[in-house]
């Protein structure tokens, strides 16, 4: 991304408050979108997953599509995700149409173009006629070449230790505390996992690609109509393994409230995948190509329940969100330690 991008997208120095987005909107729209009155503009709040806030604003005289999206970050985040990043892989992506437009940054937050359709279900991810959607616009993405990145590194090394160094050695809040002495994993121990995995997966040689490295199903778009989906939500986006980000995706088929892991992809819908990933990644592939990732993505699902497991204990320390952060812990973990 050249830099003049960065300069024509508006940075707008309003910091919204989340009891009253709609408010904090206004002013972003003001700038935006300054032919909207402010009296004819109807907002919905929509629900983004369970650290941020997201709300549709949308003036009464234009069409549902003209929607803008307005995302407010939420508490302590910007501890975990790099913001100029983001921008910054937003705008290279959507200049060659793999992420919805940017509009505006602002403090604590993004306004961006809407994407209609529906996020995804355990049911749909599943239908042949989306997964192909899926998998064809991933080895999309896997195939973008950053500017002034010659040989990357994988960030998922760096992240997890960052991560583990955010994760406090006492939780403030005393049952969280003791509740987390109960999961039974010390920061020691998850060091160490880190370090093991680390030795035992770089082995795998899995390609060093540029990754979403958050595809749940609630970041991916299906419009059936024009039949394509769209990802949103690059805050993790960066280069790493193509098997992680592959890994993380299959795991997000169990859901995150109610987790079922019999729901995880079967051999032959994972063989399935791979063949239509492989077709757009690399023209040409052998059999021997499909094994290979079926093995490394199979091994990868570890590093994403670890990243996952570390990054929930760091929100039980700091989110504002009414969620039981925690309560996912031992879920990641069971399969690492």
């Amino acid at each position: 991304v050249d830099m003049e991008d960065l300069k024509t997208t508006p940075h707008i120095s309003v910091t919204i408050n989340d009891k009253d987005i709609s408010g904090g909107a206004l002013e972003i729209l003001r700038v935006i979108r300054p032919g909207w009155k402010p009296q004819d503009i109807e907002f919905k709040l929509l629900t983004d997953g369970i650290t941020n806030k997201l709300v549709g604003c949308r003036s009464k005289d234009v069409d549902v599509a003209e929607t803008v999206l307005v995302r407010v970050y939420g508490n302590k985040t910007d501890l975990l995700i790099d913001r100029k990043a983001e921008t910054r892989n937003i705008l290279l992506l959507s200049k060659i149409g793999l992420a919805p437009d940017l509009y505006a940054t602002f403090q604590n937050g993004l306004a961006y173009q809407f994407v209609p359709g529906c996020t995804l279900t355990d049911a749909t991810v599943k239908q042949p006629e989306v997964y192909k959607l899926i998998a064809t616009r991933m080895a999309k993405l896997h195939k973008v070449q950053v500017p002034g990145e010659k040989n990357p590194e994988p960030f998922i090394w760096d992240k997890l230790q960052s991560f583990l160094n955010l994760v406090p050695d006492n939780f403030s809040d005393i049952n969280k505390n003791n509740r987390y002495q109960e999961i039974g994993t010390p920061k020691s121990k998850i060091q160490e996992e880190i370090h093991y995995l680390r030795r035992f997966l770089s082995d795998l040689k899995s390609p060093v690609v540029f990754c979403h490295n958050d595809l749940l199903l609630g970041n991916v778009i299906y419009t059936k109509e024009k039949g394509c989906v769209t990802f949103i939500d690059f805050e993790y986006a960066a280069h790493n393994y193509q098997a992680f980000d592959i890994a993380n995706h299959f795991l997000e088929y169990a859901g995150v409230e109610e987790v079922d892991y019999s729901k995880y992809p079967n051999k032959e819908m994972q063989i399935d995948w791979f063949k239509i990933y492989l077709t757009e990644y690399k023209e040409v592939f052998t059999q021997d190509d499909v094994d290979r990732l079926y093995v490394q993505v199979s091994k990868f699902t570890l590093v994403s329940h670890l990243f996952w497991g570390i990054w929930a204990l760091i929100q039980a320390e700091h989110s504002y969100i009414d969620f039981d952060f925690l309560g996912l812990v031992p879920r990641f973990f069971k399969f690492v330690f």
